[in-house]
C-alpha cells in the first residue's frame, strides 16, 4: 500500500514538472501572432512591424519579443528600439525564452559578451530540461568567441 502511494506521488510530480516546461498552445490561425510569425518566416520584417503596431491587443511579452526581433532583423536594423522591446518583454515575463535568446543575440551584435552570457545563464534556469533557445544562444556565443 505504501509502495503504491509513493509511486503515485512520484508520477504526479513527474507529470507536473513536464507540464511546467510545455510551451503555450499555438495561437489560432487568425491571430496577430500567427500573422506576424508568417511574415517573419517570409523575412517581411517591415510588414511584421506594421501588423504588430496595428494589432488591437495590449502589448504582451510575446508582442514585445516579436517586435524586437523584427526591428533587429529588418534591412536597416533598429537595435536601440529592439533592445527596449526585449527589455519590456522580460519585464512582463522574466523567463520568456524567446526574448532571452534574442536579447542575448542583440548583445552579441553590440559586442557585449558578458551580457549575452548572463542571459544564457537565465535561459539555463528557464529551460528545465534544456530547450532550443538555450542551444541557439549557446551556439551564437561560441561563434562570437571564435571570431575574437
Amino acid at each position: 500500500m505504501k509502495k503504491n502511494f509513493i509511486i503515485c506521488v512520484l508520477f504526479s510530480i513527474a507529470t507536473s514538472v513536464m507540464s511546467a516546461d510545455t510551451p503555450p498552445a499555438e495561437p489560432s490561425s487568425g491571430s496577430w501572432q500567427n500573422q506576424v510569425r508568417k511574415l517573419i518566416e517570409a523575412k517581411n520584417y517591415e510588414q511584421a512591424i506594421t501588423t504588430l503596431k496595428q494589432s488591437d491587443t495590449a502589448p504582451t511579452a510575446d508582442w514585445h519579443n516579436l517586435m524586437g526581433y523584427s526591428l533587429r532583423q529588418k534591412a536597416t536594423p533598429n537595435l536601440a528600439e529592439a533592445e527596449q522591446n526585449y527589455q519590456a518583454a522580460l519585464k512582463k515575463d522574466p523567463k520568456h525564452r524567446g526574448a532571452l535568446e534574442y536579447y542575448g543575440e542583440l548583445l552579441l551584435l553590440k559586442n557585449d559578451l558578458a551580457g549575452a552570457e548572463a542571459l544564457l545563464s537565465r535561459l539555463d534556469k528557464a529551460c528545465t530540461f534544456g530547450c532550443e533557445e538555450y542551444r541557439d544562444l549557446k551556439k551564437s556565443i561560441a561563434q562570437f568567441k571564435s571570431r575574437k
